[in-house]
């Protein structure tokens, strides 16, 4: 009787962690319908080195966006306390866009873009003009992400997937209308993403309004103040910047190698294609949290089935036939770019491994509510990620996309190692385990 109990857990776990799978991986094949369309233009490792620096930078702004989406699914419990992450959530989009429009409209951006990224002259004006863009998408992501939130506490998880479908179609068909028009330019690039955001923004807003509508005025664990939330978003907002800064610390070295613009190319689109198999994996923390508290040893047996897959998926399109007939046929790459872009993907199978288990320790920091050891490990990331970078472009220059593929690689292994060592120290002290486990233990029910 009790196998046929764990098989049924088992079932509900996937049940709930498929559609978020899912969602995930189709937020990166919009990145690759994007690529797959500017690699399209006349000029296109110069067009897909600009989007890459442009998209360098939002993605700073955009992650800070996107943690609204772990808060509420952590902290909303009542109309109250969702009323008080939505406050929360406007005073953060508003400081978000006066720094993003300050970087898309001033000097600054000129700065930012041609002496810390190291971009030539010649692309910073197009840089800016994706980015002026890409600050509009920061808003709706932000949003989207507070709906999801709800979305995810109340297990309706299939709204996910069926927004970025829709999403998804009408990104492909505005993809195909540059492709026959002829003019592909990195603002094309932009443009698809914010038209995709903007679909998907919607619908999370609808499913997440009838949802609303449903939960108490107060919850037992309803929130007090702002500060409730401050106090847990702070850590991973803190520990957020110094991890989105890795991506233009890759790019700004990617621009000291020997063949700039296909070392920054390759990176990009080997990134895309081995986050493309990552994004289905990036919501095992969500499983962590909604379930560790009385099902923590089949969260522990669920990790162990799925994290390894990752790895075996990227390997077998490195080593064999299927990588060069992806890349060739689904995204458009050939010539040397095809092959530097594979020799890219190689290297990234260490970062495929390590992935699933950061993510699994990650959600844990966030049962336990000890979301400040984020700042820690990583912390641990960026540090060994630019010593690698460092040595890197000193010593190896010629290897260019390979360097960042290395850094990053690294880096997630070095944070692996403090996240795993802290955990097990929180575990060791049982007032940690007992208060972390309670609170999520009232909500969790397969």
């Amino acid at each position: 009787m009790k196998k046929v109990e764990e098989n049924l857990s088992m079932k509900s776990l996937f049940i709930f962690f498929i559609p978020l799978g899912l969602s995930a991986s189709l937020v990166t094949i919009s990145h690759i319908i994007i690529n797959s369309t500017l690699v399209r233009a006349e000029n296109s490792e110069f067009i897909l080195a600009s989007y890459a620096i442009a998209m360098s930078l939002f993605v700073i702004t955009e992650r800070l966006g996107n943690l609204l989406r772990q808060t509420c699914s952590s902290l909303v419990r009542d109309k109250d306390s969702y009323k008080l992450m939505s406050h929360f959530a406007f005073y953060l989009i508003f400081c978000l866009m006066l720094v993003a429009i300050s970087v898309a409209y001033t000097p600054v951006g000129d700065f930012i873009f041609a002496k810390i990224f190291g971009a030539k002259v010649s692309m910073v004006d197009d840089i800016k003009r994706i980015y002026q863009v890409l600050i509009f998408v920061t808003i709706f992501s932000a949003l989207r992400c507070l709906a999801q939130g709800i979305i995810i506490y109340n297990r309706q998880t299939k709204w996910l997937t069926i927004g970025m479908v829709i999403r998804l179609a009408a990104m492909y068909l505005l993809s195909l209308y540059f492709i026959h028009s002829g003019h592909i330019t990195g603002t094309s690039g932009a443009i698809i993403f914010l038209i995709g955001m903007m679909i998907e923004c919607f619908i999370s807003f609808i499913e997440a309004r009838s949802l609303v509508r449903k939960m108490p005025a107060k919850h037992e664990l309803h929130i007090g103040s702002k500060k409730t939330i401050l106090k847990f978003y702070s850590p991973l907002m803190f520990s957020s910047v110094i991890v989105v800064m890795i991506g233009p610390a890759i790019n700004i070295s990617l621009g000291k190698t020997v063949n700039i613009e296909l070392a920054i190319a390759s990176y990009a689109i080997a990134l895309s294609v081995t986050q493309l198999i990552l994004s289905f994996f990036t919501y095992i923390h969500q499983i962590v949290i909604n379930f560790y508290g009385e099902h923590n040893t089949l969260v522990k047996k669920f990790t162990l089935v799925v994290g390894f897959v990752p790895f075996i998926l990227v390997g077998v399109l490195s080593f064999t036939p299927l990588g060069s007939i992806f890349l060739e046929h689904v995204i458009g790459v050939n010539g040397r770019l095809l092959d530097a872009s594979l020799q890219v993907l190689k290297v990234t199978m260490l970062m495929a491994l390590v992935f699933p288990f950061v993510d699994y320790f990650n959600g844990l920091l966030m049962v336990y509510k000890q979301t400040k050891v984020t700042i820690f490990s990583q912390s641990a990331n960026f540090v060994v990620t630019l010593i690698a970078l460092i040595i890197g472009v000193n010593f190896a220059s010629q290897w260019n996309g390979s360097i960042g593929a290395i850094a990053l690689s690294l880096g997630f292994l070095a944070e692996l190692m403090v996240v795993s060592s802290f955990v097990q120290a929180i575990e060791g002290k049982p007032m940690f385990r007992i208060k972390g486990l309670s609170r999520a233990g009232k909500n969790n029910s397969v």
